[in-house]
C-alpha cells in the first residue's frame, strides 16, 4: 500500500491555512498545519515531508529565518520550500527568498491551479524517491542473500532478483514520464534538477542490479 506524502503548511493566520488546505485537498495527500516557524521546526523533527509551503511574514521567527534553520539541518536541508508572501518589495526581496533556500517564491493572491500544479510536481518527485529507497533496500537484501549463498546456505536469490528488476523497471518508466512532463510544461529549474538527480540514482541502481545477474561478476566489475 502506497503511503501518502506529507505537505507542511506554515502560516500564522488560520484562514490562510484553511485556504491552502482547500486548494491542495485534491492532491489527496496528508496536509500538516504549523502556525509558526517554531511549530514547523518541531514537526520536521519527527516527520518527513515532500514539500513545505512557508509564509514569509510571521510574528517572531519569520519565513526567512525558519527556512535558514531548515536548511542547516541535515535531515531537512533537501526538502523543497515554496515561499508565499502577501507583499513584494521587488527583486531584492525575491532574491532573499531564493538565497534562503526556496525553490519558488509566490506572491499572494496566487492562482490556486498554479500552486497545486507546482506542489504536485514535488510530491511526485518525493514518491519516486521513496520508491527508489525501497528498491535500494531490496538490492541490499539481494546482496546479503548472495553472500549467504556463497557461504554455503541453501537460499535461492533469483526470485528476489527478478522481483527487484521488475519493480525498478516500473520506477524507471514513471521517472522518464515525469521528466518528459517537466520538459513539456517548462517547469521550475529546481524541479527539473531534482528529476535529473533521481534519474541518475536510478541509473546507478540499475547498473548495480545488472551486475548481480548470473555470469555478470565473472566478466565485469561495478564501480561507484
Amino acid at each position: 500500500m502506497v503511503q501518502k506524502a506529507k505537505i507542511l503548511l506554515v502560516d500564522d493566520r488560520p484562514e490562510n491555512l484553511l485556504a491552502l488546505e482547500a486548494i491542495l485537498s485534491a492532491l489527496d495527500q496528508t496536509l500538516v498545519r504549523a502556525s509558526s516557524g517554531e511549530e514547523a521546526l518541531k514537526a520536521l523533527l519527527t516527520d518527513d515531508f515532500a514539500v513545505i509551503l512557508l509564509d514569509v511574514q510571521m510574528p517572531g521567527m519569520d519565513g526567512f529565518e525558519t527556512a535558514a534553520h531548515i536548511k542547516r539541518r541535515e535531515r531537512t536541508r533537501d526538502i523543497p520550500i515554496i515561499f508565499l508572501t502577501a507583499i513584494n518589495h521587488g527583486p531584492h526581496h525575491t532574491f532573499r527568498g531564493y538565497a534562503a533556500g526556496a525553490v519558488d517564491y509566490i506572491s499572494k493572491p496566487f492562482d490556486p491551479w498554479v500552486l497545486r500544479a507546482k506542489v504536485s510536481v514535488f510530491v511526485e518527485l518525493y514518491m519516486k524517491n521513496c520508491q527508489l529507497r525501497e528498491q535500494a533496500a531490496l538490492l541490499r537484501l539481494q546482496l546479503e542473500g548472495g553472500d549467504k549463498a556463497a557461504a554455503g546456505e541453501s537460499k535461492e536469490p533469483a526470485g528476489l532478483l527478478a522481483e527487484l528488476s521488475a519493480r525498478l523497471a516500473a520506477v524507471e518508466e514513471q521517472a522518464e514520464a515525469l521528466s518528459k512532463q517537466l520538459d513539456d510544461e517548462s517547469a521550475d529549474a529546481a524541479a527539473v534538477a531534482t528529476a535529473a538527480h533521481l534519474e541518475r540514482k536510478l541509473t546507478g541502481l540499475r547498473r548495480a542490479l545488472d551486475a548481480l545477474e548470473p555470469g555478470a561478476g565473472s566478466t565485469s566489475s561495478v564501480t561507484s
